[in-house]
């Protein structure tokens, strides 16, 4: 199954995060106390340990969170200040955007905040977060249904906030390749996906908790929270503002894309009340054709250690050729 590449830029920070999608409760800064970041505070709904479900034989609670002073993956130490980041990678921790009660809070509404996670999910009931690198992405067509998210797309839904993603471009044979599932040849030139208007590039993901059984209860590094990138099919249609050489249509670039959220759907998809997977699939629907922008830019993104606004520069031509 071809999958994207898994890098994307995020350079607003919580102040702009915060007007664009109506954030209460945000990133605790470096200079705020460990407390104020405990997961007591804001992670801990009042409907903890409210459902189970069976897998390979184990009991599994899927809605179980960090308890009293437990410390969530994003509180387990001073995170310093958060920074734009022109190169993210599968593991690195992520702004994301959810919606979740607080602990103690007199309204038991959904609170919607701004979090700290790892790209990479480790389901519930995994054994240890090894593969979590290997699930940076799910797919709309059986996110509902697979063991590792239909639990957390039912209930625990989020936004991963980006300028736009990066994808290689590796030409119409190793495109057809991949699509069949065979191993395709080197990356080539990279193409940097952006919406045409400069908005936000909302992408649909899922959120989950993940507990170490190997630390005792109150460890700081006790309880990992995690996320997955919701994929979809490419559009195939002209993009909005097409490179002056090269592919026309995001489909010519690479056969996935992540599902990008209009904001008339962010209310009803962060929303966790609503769980009924025949509503929530709709909501998958890919958005409006003709949004987007693509362009080269420099092979330097190819290698994760390079970070900087440089990595946007659009480029005249392709630096690496492809095929056509």
């Amino acid at each position: 199954m071809a999958r994207m590449c898994g890098r994307y830029a995020a350079s607003r920070g919580p102040e702009d995060l915060a007007g664009i999608f109506g954030i209460e409760v945000g990133v605790p800064s470096a200079q705020e106390s460990q407390e104020s970041q405990q997961p007591n505070a804001s992670w801990e709904s009042q409907e903890t340990h409210d459902s189970q479900e069976t897998h390979d034989s184990q009991e599994l609670h899927d809605s179980q969170e960090p308890q009293g002073s437990q410390k969530s993956q994003e509180a387990r130490e001073d995170p310093g200040p958060l920074v734009p980041d022109y190169n993210v990678a599968p593991t690195k921790e992520v702004l994301v955007v959810l919606d979740r009660p607080l602990k103690d809070a007199a309204s038991p509404r959904p609170v919607r905040q701004l979090r700290r996670l790892r790209w990479g999910l480790v389901p519930s009931w995994s054994r240890s977060p090894e593969g979590a690198a290997r699930m940076i992405n799910a797919r709309a067509e059986t996110v509902h249904e697979k063991p590792a998210y239909r639990q957390a797309f039912a209930t625990r839904r989020c936004i991963l906030p980006a300028d736009g993603y990066y994808e290689w471009d590796t030409g119409r044979e190793e495109r057809e390749l991949e699509v069949e599932g065979r191993r395709k040849r080197a990356r080539k030139q990279p193409y940097f996906v952006t919406p045409a208007d400069g908005s936000v590039f909302a992408m649909a993901g899922l959120y989950e908790f993940w507990r170490d059984p190997t630390l005792p209860d109150g460890h700081p590094r006790s309880w990992w929270v995690t996320c997955s990138v919701i994929t979809t099919e490419a559009e195939t249609a002209p993009l909005a503002v097409p490179p002056q050489e090269g592919p026309r249509s995001l489909a010519d670039i690479h056969p996935r894309m992540p599902l990008m959220l209009t904001p008339d759907r962010w209310d009803a998809w962060l929303d966790p009340r609503h769980t009924d997977t025949a509503e929530l699939r709709e909501l998958l629907a890919p958005p409006p054709e003709g949004l987007m922008r693509a362009y080269p830019v420099g092979t330097a993104v190819s290698n994760v250690r390079n970070n900087g606004p440089e990595l946007l520069k659009e480029l005249s031509g392709p630096e690496e050729g492809t095929l056509f």
